[in-house]
């Protein structure tokens, strides 16, 4: 049965090839082999496959993109005005007072009624440039200040003769440029206005933050009470240039002050020297130009080099605390 098999089988085989003919009864199985060697040795040929080709309808043409005309001066002028403009909002009052946050290119509204006076208060020790109006016969605009020495503020006034009248107003300080549009009705006006500057209040928030990073970068620590701090420490070995200033400690911590050039340079490594004379590396913490040694120590060395190191040995020398006359300690 299994030769029956393996007959039929080696039959369909050599029936789909056309180079070899058949073979012989008995030789099946060689001639099977045979033909798969020999297949491998023929050279490689480019078959072409069925290529999908679109039917009728298949086609769909691409809608092009509907560009809209181009807006005519007036309708871009008209467009631009409404979005930049700002209205007063009740949200935005501090008892009688609107006020705006700046934004620069914005366009504020100011609502004014005859008979009544609206403030244009600026930023205080902004310095009033130039006032100017778009209609300065149907329109009163002053200024004047108010305030002292450094608290001056200027204001500028604004007064219609007359409602349903409309106007621009343009104030230049030393600061920034206000842009305004005026508009009078019979009985509703604001009394005043005024901004709030939020990028002014960023930037001096970053001022501030620098500030407090720098003091924290000049404090090694906090709290140390002078008369707590033990200066005997005596420093020998070489004179490199990163050579430390001062030992102290208070009591818990030891602080090495360095020049204040060791940030241009290669901090040397602490070690601890133990009473047998073995070094131990130590954990520390640099802090501005301190290393700052969570342990005391009654000996330590800072290293620099591998080959005829350079070697700047610290010895605590006694357990007295500093005085007052000695002098603050400073970072």
């Amino acid at each position: 049965m299994n030769r029956v098999l393996c007959s039929a089988a080696c039959a369909a085989i050599l029936s789909g090839c056309e180079t070899y003919p058949a073979a012989p009864a008995g030789e099946h199985y060689v001639a099977a082999v045979a033909a798969f060697d020999e297949e491998t040795k023929v050279p490689a040929r480019i078959v072409e496959t069925a290529k999908a080709l679109p039917l009728p309808g298949q086609l769909k043409p691409i809608p092009s993109p509907r560009v809209a005309p181009p807006a005519s001066p007036e309708d871009a002028i008209a467009e631009g005005s409404k979005k930049a403009r700002i209205e007063p909002s009740l949200d935005g009052y501090m008892n009688a007072v609107q006020i705006y946050p700046f934004t620069e290119g914005a366009l504020y509204r100011l609502y004014a009624a005859p008979g009544q006076v609206s403030d244009i208060a600026l930023q205080p020790g902004e310095q009033l440039i130039s006032v100017s109006a778009g209609d300065t016969v149907r329109w009163v605009v002053g200024d004047t200040n108010s305030g002292g020495p450094g608290g001056e503020r200027a204001h500028v006034l604004v007064k219609p003769i007359a409602a349903g009248l409309s106007t621009n107003l343009m104030i230049a300080t030393d600061r920034r440029v206000y842009h305004l549009e005026l508009t009078s009705t019979e009985d509703s006006y604001m009394a005043a206005l005024s901004w709030a500057y939020p990028q002014d209040e960023l930037e001096q928030l970053r001022v501030q933050n620098g500030a407090a990073l720098k003091r924290d970068e000049r404090t090694i620590a906090r709290n140390l009470a002078l008369g707590d701090l033990n200066f005997e420490y005596r420093i020998e070995g070489d004179r490199p240039a990163w050579r430390p200033v001062r030992v102290f400690d208070d009591g818990r911590q030891v602080y090495i002050q360095m020049p204040e050039t060791i940030s241009t340079t290669d901090a040397p490594p602490l070690f601890i020297v133990g009473r047998k004379g073995g070094a131990e590396l130590v954990n520390y913490r640099m802090r501005g130009n301190y290393y700052i040694v969570d342990r005391l120590f009654a000996r330590a060395e800072l290293r620099h080099g591998e080959k005829n190191q350079t070697i700047v040995r610290i010895v605590k020398t006694g357990a007295r605390r500093a005085s007052a006359h000695e002098g603050a300690v400073h970072g």
